[in-house]
């Protein structure tokens, strides 16, 4: 009885290891493709900043 217990156990612990595996496939995949979406919103951001600096003289004195 106590071999039949172990084998469950061995059995539940090798299904969950294989979750817990495809899992961190995924999180590191989704990981992945969030650093790839942060890499190329910071030149967006940073063209974006220009664009704004420039309005940002005529708007700041009054004279003009």
């Amino acid at each position: 009885m106590e071999a039949e217990w172990i084998e469950v156990a061995v059995q539940r612990i090798t299904t969950e290891n294989t979750a817990l595996k495809q899992r961190v496939r995924q999180l590191t995949a989704d990981n992945r493709t969030l650093g790839e979406r942060l890499k190329a919103a910071r030149p967006n951001l940073r063209f974006q900043d220009r664009r704004i600096a420039a309005f940002e003289p005529p708007l700041a004195d009054p004279l003009c």
